[in-house]
């Protein structure tokens, strides 16, 4: 695990008291949820390549021009289908 930074939180009782409730009956304790619940809604930002872009460098997703009107006919495009 990371290096663990103490941090003072101030909570309403009615939240408090919630979070509480839900960490006793995942059995873990309070600290631990507010950890999960933080890395839930803060996780960290995907890695992007320098100067790459993952979906327009990989041949197998994009090769070639692109039409001028995809994004209004993408499910033509994309499923054979008619918008």
């Amino acid at each position: 695990m990371a290096s663990l930074k103490r941090t003072t939180v101030v909570l309403p009782a009615g939240l408090k008291k919630r979070a509480m409730t839900l960490a006793r009956k995942r059995k873990i304790s309070f600290t631990e949820f507010v950890r999960q619940a933080v890395e839930q809604s803060a996780p960290l930002p995907l890695k992007r390549l320098k100067g790459k872009d993952p979906f327009f460098d990989d041949p197998i997703v994009f090769d070639g021009p692109v039409p001028p009107d995809l994004s209004i006919n993408h499910d033509k495009y994309l499923y054979d289908e008619e918008p």
